[in-house]
């Protein structure tokens, strides 16, 4: 389970997303239809920027990797703002 924790201004929550949604997700971003549909929003914008066609295989594989390391802390920063976030597997 991927958990993302935010402080800000003496609030803290906790943003909880299971391995099934990740799942999901990476059968939405690697798909040919949503990849173009993501493409013509960047041309639109101006940008010359071209979000590339990433395969299935090789995001299972990242997926499958994470889970194996589960406690690893990915990004612990504290913004100028007092903003602290922390993204844990």
């Amino acid at each position: 389970m991927l958990k993302v924790r935010v402080k800000v201004n003496d609030k803290k929550f906790s943003i909880l997303v299971p391995y099934s949604v990740l799942n999901i997700f990476s059968f939405i971003i690697t798909s040919k239809r949503i990849n173009g549909f993501i493409n013509k929003a960047i041309e639109k914008d101006g940008s010359k920027f071209i979000f590339p066609q990433i395969e299935r295989k090789d995001l299972k594989l990242l997926l499958q990797g994470l889970s194996n390391h589960k406690g690893l802390v990915l990004v612990d920063t504290i913004l100028k703002d007092g903003t602290e976030v922390e993204v844990k597997l």
